[in-house]
């Protein structure tokens, strides 16, 4: 683990510097080193879930909704769990932060951008996984046009190696056009980027509060955490990914979606949906 490498009490080398040599975000460092507080784990689960259903919540109005669901929190605790799930209200903002200024911010690419084939436009993100005790973070990697998910890695850290991870297996089995994430230090870390510019990718990133940019993604981590996570109580890290990867297997070749024409995301994917379209028609032609 990269933590481990930074040496807290050296008078000539400071966090920063530290840091930054081993492409490790500051704010990834500080927050690995507190610990959650009494309560915590279930205030997470639960504004988890009313993010997921209001995701333009922002720490204010999330504050006032765990209060009417018997959470006595003030708006700093929350505002600390927000920062602890990597969540922000989605709304526009007039002047953007960005995550970590040391990092090179890429402007957005896919305003008209058409996802009209498969391996034209991939995107990323992370969220948060609920277990027995704890939590996890995911990173996946989907294609747009068909919703396949590429690839996917499980990390109980926010440093970016999971996400390298992921996005070089992906890469094993196709390259994209575009990539798109959001401004977050993983998507932003020097060894990330690294691998999307070797790879000739055209690099796009959402602003801060994200709209409706990264929309499919979000759709994805809602289909999973309804049909999978919350039906489910994970005991350890083994046992959820046991499950995602069932899940994924599941979402990826069996689940049809209906804006897929009822196709599953592999049968898009690699062109089978529209092979199955043909003989269709020519049956209902035929008939």
């Amino acid at each position: 683990m990269k933590r481990m490498m930074i040496e807290k009490n050296n008078p000539s080398l400071s966090i920063r510097f530290q840091c930054k040599v081993i492409d490790l975000n500051r704010s990834s460092y500080y927050y690995q080193g507190q610990r959650l507080r009494s309560g915590d784990q279930a205030l997470l689960n639960e504004l988890d879930e009313v993010y997921l259903k209001h995701p333009f919540y922002g720490s204010r109005r999330l504050k006032e909704e765990l209060n009417r669901r018997g959470y006595h929190v003030g708006r700093g605790r929350v505002r600390r769990l927000m920062r602890i799930l990597g969540i922000e209200a989605i709304y526009p903002k007039p002047a953007l932060s960005l995550s970590d200024k040391e990092h090179k911010i890429y402007p957005y690419l896919l305003k008209n951008v058409e996802f009209d084939k498969p391996d034209k436009v991939w995107a990323a993100d992370i969220t948060y996984i609920r277990l027995r005790q704890g939590f996890v973070y995911l990173v996946a990697i989907i294609d747009l046009y068909s919703r396949f998910i590429l690839s996917w890695r499980l990390s109980n850290t926010l440093e970016a190696d999971f996400c390298v991870e992921a996005l070089n297996e992906a890469l094993s089995k196709a390259t994209p056009e575009y990539f798109n994430t959001d401004q977050g230090a993983q998507f932003t870390s020097t060894r990330f980027i690294e691998v999307l510019k070797s790879n000739e990718i055209k690099i796009s990133m959402d602003g801060r509060g994200r709209m409706l940019d990264n929309i499919f993604i979000e759709r994805f981590w809602r289909s999973l955490k309804y049909e999978e996570v919350y039906i489910k109580s994970y005991e350890n890290v083994r046992e959820c990914r046991k499950g995602l990867n069932e899940y994924m297997n599941f979402y990826n070749q069996r689940r049809l979606h209906q804006s897929l024409n009822y196709l599953t995301p592999y049968e898009v994917y690699r062109g089978v949906g529209s092979k199955l379209e043909e003989e269709g028609d020519a049956l209902k032609s035929a008939a």
